[in-house]
């Protein structure tokens, strides 16, 4: 460590030697030298924080293709680089976003709500010490919220359970927006919607890392989620357009006409929709496939587990009991609802 003072820190009161004759001297090229880099350090506080690399075309809502490859740093330094990062000026936060925080805004950005005991298995591989000061520092930001909301009943608790869960801000997910590498057309969602459903949306994340993990061993790539409040959207724009052109059709007939174009059921007088889809490209973008997932509960009837026939379905242990009491004479349902 550099123990010489500056020039500044020298203290001014000491004794002086009345002797001695005060000539000022010219400072020598490395003192010049150190006074250059020390103005720069001055001007610029982020020379050393890692900056994310853009790819042609990048900006704004397009430039969706920023690589997090740079945000790596080295752990050793966590602590001098935690503690300059909460130095930096607000328009300067998204370069210095940690590799974890950036996954942690971009999952949920995508799923739309999390649980933080999934983000600490998944993200953080069960290090919740660590989850828990990064989710500190984001909300700090104004990146992200945090809420308990109340797991479903369903008689299976004395008492009710309280999740924690993650939710992006509108900043965070303009942020995400910007810096993180997402598939072209990626969706991103803020706010939490339903506290309600919640419990059963976060298990929507559980299920799709499953079907990832499937996905990318059979050489599916570049993975983009759609949840069902984008496919009914556009689903919903179909049928509009399809009633525009032909006022006098029946609305029943026309939706069976949509369906097929989705690639979805249309069963008891309702197109099918899944919890969500993953699309995916396969032989480096020659091709492209899906897999639509549904997570199944304890509430679910048995004419509605039917209908989400062809889906991927999920259900919790606890829920696949229940399930397997409305259907119990119905095996081969049973066989295909995966264990979250």
């Amino acid at each position: 460590m550099d123990r010489s003072l500056s020039r500044e820190e020298i203290p001014r009161d000491l004794p002086r030697n009345p002797s001695v004759r005060e000539i000022p001297l010219e400072p020598t090229p490395i003192e010049m030298r150190r006074a250059q880099l020390d103005s720069r350090a001055d001007d610029r506080q982020l020379l050393d924080l890692p900056q994310p690399e853009r790819k042609a075309g990048g900006g704004g809502e397009s430039g969706k293709n920023a690589s997090n490859a740079s945000l790596a740093h080295d752990p050793r330094h966590d602590h001098e680089y935690r503690v300059r990062r909460d130095r930096l000026p607000e328009q300067a936060i998204g370069v210095a976003l940690r590799a974890e925080e950036l996954k942690v805004l971009t999952e949920v950005g995508r799923f739309r709500v999390i649980a933080t005991r999934d983000i600490a298995s998944t993200i953080y591989d069960g290090n919740g010490h660590r989850m828990e000061r990064d989710l500190r520092f984001l909300r700090q930001q104004g990146l992200i919220e945090t809420n308990a909301v109340n797991a479903r009943r369903d008689g299976r608790f004395e008492r009710v359970e309280q999740i924690e869960v993650v939710t992006l801000t509108k900043d965070g997910r303009s942020l995400v927006g910007r810096v993180a590498d997402l598939p072209e057309g990626q969706q991103l969602y803020a706010g939490l919607v339903k506290p309600r459903e919640a419990e059963h949306d976060t298990q929507i994340y559980r299920a799709y890392l499953k079907e990832a993990e499937r996905i990318e061993k059979s050489g599916g790539s570049n993975l983009r989620v759609v949840l069902d409040f984008e496919l009914k959207s556009e689903i919903q724009k179909a049928i509009h357009a399809a009633r525009k052109a032909e006022p006098d059709r029946e609305l029943a007939e026309i939706k069976q006409q949509v369906a097929p174009q989705f690639e979805l059921p249309y069963r008891n007088d309702r197109i099918q929709i899944p919890d969500a889809r993953i699309e995916y490209e396969l032989d480096q973008g020659s091709r492209t496939g899906h897999e639509d997932i549904e997570v199944l509960t304890g509430a679910y009837r048995a004419g509605h587990i039917r209908a989400k026939a062809g889906f991927r379905a999920y259900a919790s242990a606890a829920d696949r009991t229940s399930i397997s009491g409305r259907i119990e004479d119905e095996h081969q349902i049973m066989r295909d609802i995966l264990e979250l």
